[in-house]
Parts: structure tokens; C-alpha cells; sequence
């Protein structure tokens, strides 16, 4: 019976340490990326500046330079600098 109660306590440590914060923090981002609008100052997983250009289901195009235009995948958006 001992042993049964510390199978489930130590689930429930990883639970809430490690498995909980993931899941928050994933849901952070689908929301982050569902919210992208044109005009938004974003900055890529790979470190890249830009101002969103355009944007669709699954890709945007992002303004890097006065007429510098690269198009990435959204998921590919690490944060919002600044919305609009």
C-alpha cells in the first residue's frame, strides 16, 4: 500500500514541476500565434526582426528592411515585439 502511495505521489510531482507548466506554456503560444496581425513587430525563432507584412492560414510575410520581404511559416514566430 506504501509503495502505491508514492507510485502516485511522485506522478503527481512531475505532474504539476514539469508536465503542467509545458502544456500552459504551449497554449501561450497557439494563442500568440492565432493573434498575429499585420503591422505587429514579431521576432523569429532564428532571431530575425521584422514587421508582418502579410498574412495567411499558415504563413506571413515579414517587412525586414525598407523593401526586403521574406516569407516564413507562423509557427516559426517566437515572439510579439509589439502589437498593433
Amino acid at each position: 500500500m506504501e509503495a502505491i502511495i508514492m507510485l502516485v505521489l511522485m506522478f503527481a510531482i512531475v505532474y504539476f514541476l514539469l508536465i503542467r507548466p509545458q502544456q500552459k506554456r504551449q497554449k501561450q503560444i497557439r494563442e500568440m500565434h492565432s493573434n498575429l496581425q499585420k503591422g505587429d513587430d514579431v521576432i523569429t525563432i532564428g532571431g530575425l526582426h521584422g514587421k508582418i507584412d502579410a498574412i495567411d492560414e499558415d504563413k506571413l510575410v515579414l517587412l525586414v528592411d525598407e523593401n526586403r520581404k521574406l516569407t516564413y511559416d507562423r509557427s516559426a514566430v517566437r515572439e510579439v515585439v509589439n502589437q498593433n
